[in-house]
């Protein structure tokens, strides 16, 4: 991949530019790559009919207009949704980061409607830059490896599952499971792993990671807790994914630690945050 404009801190567009436009509509990624991200994020879960569909929480009732688990409902069923009609104001964890509301008009074709993995790979296919997806399979789940295997075979499709470097993979595959991270490694060895982590257990505080995952994915919760971290991975050669970075504070945090890729629910502030840095520092 191409470095970053923001000085080697790449910006990834947390569910799309998620402060100005509902998450996991096409919209907020269509913004988010308007917005100038390096790559962006998804959720994914597998409908009852085995369709991955870009949704967060297990339950569709915070993002939707409707009720019910994702798993037991069919693609079609899931699709007579709105999605984008709770999002009536800018979510509270962005405030450090938006400078003014960005609007779109409830009639936008893109902002409401329930958005397929597929649709999203068609929309990254279709841009002149290189835009790199993270995909986050979610678990648990009834379905368990089916999620990793429909995924592979859905990036087989459409020609992304055996990249000749790991480096060079336009998709990085990420879960807070372990074992849904090996499964990868197994379907598609060539994808780069991250091992998104909500704690340091004591066998990761040193910064290693199993043999199978890539990249380390702390929460930025506990870089405040131990900012050495960032450090003690990278001495191990493990590069690393923060998430979600909402705060000015929080920004300037990661990169001074030397994250890699920071998740971010304001894509344009917080790169045009590490963008003014990086001027500043080279300024005469």
């Amino acid at each position: 991949m191409p470095a970053a404009a923001s000085g080697g801190t790449e910006v990834v567009a947390h569910r799309g530019a998620s402060a100005h436009r509902a998450e996991h509509t096409l919209a907020a990624y269509e913004l988010a790559i308007e917005q100038g991200a390096d790559g962006v994020e998804c959720d994914v879960r597998l409908s009852r009919d085995g369709h991955l569909v870009c949704v967060h929480d297990r339950r569709v009732d915070r993002t939707s207009s409707g009720r019910g688990v994702v798993s037991t409902l069919p693609l079609a069923q899931l699709a007579e949704l709105d999605y984008g009609h709770w999002h009536d104001e800018l979510p509270e964890s962005a405030d450090g980061l938006v400078l003014e509301p960005l609007a779109v008009p409830s009639s936008h074709p893109h902002s409401r409607g329930l958005l397929t993995l597929e649709t999203l790979l068609g929309l990254l296919s279709d841009i002149s830059r290189p835009v790199r997806l993270f995909v986050e399979t979610k678990h648990p789940t009834r379905y368990a490896g089916l999620v990793e295997a429909k995924l592979v075979a859905l990036l087989a499709r459409h020609g992304l599952a055996s990249p000749s470097r790991r480096e060079e993979s336009a998709v990085v595959m990420m879960s807070f499971s372990s074992r849904a991270v090996r499964r990868i490694r197994e379907y598609a060895p060539q994808i780069p792993t991250v091992l998104l982590l909500d704690r340091l257990w004591p066998a990761r505080r040193d910064g290693s990671l199993p043999p199978w995952a890539d990249i380390a994915g702390p929460g930025v919760h506990l870089l405040h807790r131990d900012p050495e971290y960032v450090s003690r991975a990278a001495e191990r050669g493990y590069d690393t994914y923060c998430w979600t970075v909402d705060d000015v504070a929080d920004v300037n945090l990661c990169r001074d630690l030397g994250v890699r890729y920071l998740a971010t629910n304001a894509p344009a502030a917080t790169r045009s945050l590490l963008t003014d840095r990086v001027s500043a520092n080279v300024a005469p």
